[in-house]
């Protein structure tokens, strides 16, 4: 889709409340003193997608609900009464606090909206525990079904494996309980996990780790006269099947680090690095919407600035290089994996670096230590090591060797 340069500089609001029509290429009135007098609608969801075979009609820009604490009802309401439907949770999520908080917020609107769960099913974990779960959380929602119900986090092809969870999955529709299932992924072996979730014909909707940094396309941009090689070459052609195949695509992990603050003095015009970084993954066709965690009303309002846009804008690239080139050396890439071979203890340095990036990026010391506290082999191990092995493994130029011990510190302090 073809935009005016005006238009990208202004963003989406603007241009339509000027009665244009998005995507036009037309030059429009100055903005100075048009803008001014004009009163500035309230920001609103501008597209709803269909997810996929379930025909569910969600916001193309949905509430992520891992930091969502106690008291913040008030937050829920605004992201709904701005047109977002689809909130994403889970039962690990602030200790069941989300889920809490979600079905006191939309107590009374269950028919307008759409709800999601999700529980760490592992390979030998038996369906009357998973069934338990989703009953808690379901009644932490104050619903008597979830939407969607995922099988989070999932690294590991022999989780799928799992009779239980089909016999469980099974079971909780009969009864009511879920209407559709999905998987949710973002670590090492991310594309092997899509690709066995999405063959198997067993899951309706795939939640993965997907932003502007792990995408080919974004890279050729910069380096059209150079061989690249991708970070996830494989993660296009999966995003292609699943959509071929019918199953739902919401993306996370879409602000590659979410450091906002970075890249104020950069923006311009109305237009923001995180509305950049949406565009750029709403623009791909196999993409049906987005989830990212909402802290504020403000957030909430920026956020959906993106909303509607199939396509990025003029502006939006530099701002993405821009803060590709700030974070290359401190921001692990989702399913690299490329260091890890070079441990001698298995310590699972993307996922160590993960739940580093949401005590520094994010400033969230509880999700962190929540989600270091679940990996299999964390960083004790760096503690005693001499740091030799993992030096210069990391082929983006991050300090793995420098970073492990340290954060194992910080979040088991």
């Amino acid at each position: 889709m073809k935009r005016s340069r005006t238009e990208s500089l202004i963003g989406r609001r603007e241009f339509l409340k000027r009665g244009m029509l998005a995507g036009v290429g037309v030059s429009l009135l100055p903005i100075a003193g048009a803008a001014e007098a004009a009163i500035e609608p309230a920001p609103h969801v501008q597209r709803y997608a269909t997810l996929g075979r379930t025909g569910l009609k969600i916001s193309d820009i949905s509430f992520g609900a891992s930091r969502l604490t106690s008291g913040q009802e008030d937050l829920v309401r605004h992201a709904f009464d701005s047109g977002i439907n689809y909130f994403d949770s889970a039962e690990s999520y602030t200790g069941g606090e989300s889920e809490t908080v979600i079905g006191n917020a939309l107590r009374g609107k269950r028919d307008k909206i759409h709800l999601t769960s999700k529980i760490i099913a592992g390979a030998d974990d038996k369906r009357d525990a998973m069934m338990t779960t989703l009953e808690g959380s379901l009644r932490r929602l104050q619903t008597d079904h979830v939407d969607v119900y995922f099988n989070h986090a999932v690294n590991n092809v022999a989780r799928f494996k799992n009779p239980e969870w089909y016999e469980f999955t099974e079971s909780a529709r009969k009864q009511g309980k879920i209407r559709f299932t999905g998987m949710s992924g973002h670590a090492g072996n991310l594309i092997e996990c899509l690709d066995y979730a999405i063959d198997s014909g067993h899951f309706d909707v795939i939640l993965c780790a997907y932003n502007f940094g792990q995408d080919p396309r974004f890279y050729q941009h910069l380096f059209h006269n150079f061989d690249f090689v991708a970070l996830q070459p494989d993660l296009p052609r999966v995003l292609t099947k699943a959509r071929a195949k019918g199953v739902g695509v919401v993306t996370m992990k879409t602000l590659m680090g979410a450091r906002l603050n970075d890249m104020r003095k950069y923006e311009s015009g109305g237009a923001t690095f995180s509305q950049a970084a949406f565009r750029w993954v709403l623009g791909n066709p196999n993409v049906d919407a987005l989830i990212v965690s909402m802290t504020s009303d403000q957030m909430i309002d920026e956020y959906l600035g993106a909303s509607g846009w199939r396509a990025t804008a003029a502006s939006d690239l530099p701002l993405l290089n821009r803060y590709a080139s700030l974070n290359s050396s401190s921001y692990c890439r989702h399913g690299c994996k490329e260091c890890e071979s070079s441990c001698p203890y298995g310590v699972e340095i993307s996922e160590v670096l993960r739940t580093r990036m949401y005590a520094h990026d994010y400033r969230d010391m509880r999700l962190a230590r929540t989600e270091y506290a679940m990996l299999a082999t964390n960083a004790a191990a760096c503690l005693s090591c001499d740091a030799k092995p993992c030096a210069g493994a990391c082929p983006h130029g991050i300090a793995t060797d420098a970073l492990l011990a340290p954060t194992h510190r910080l979040l088991t302090a």
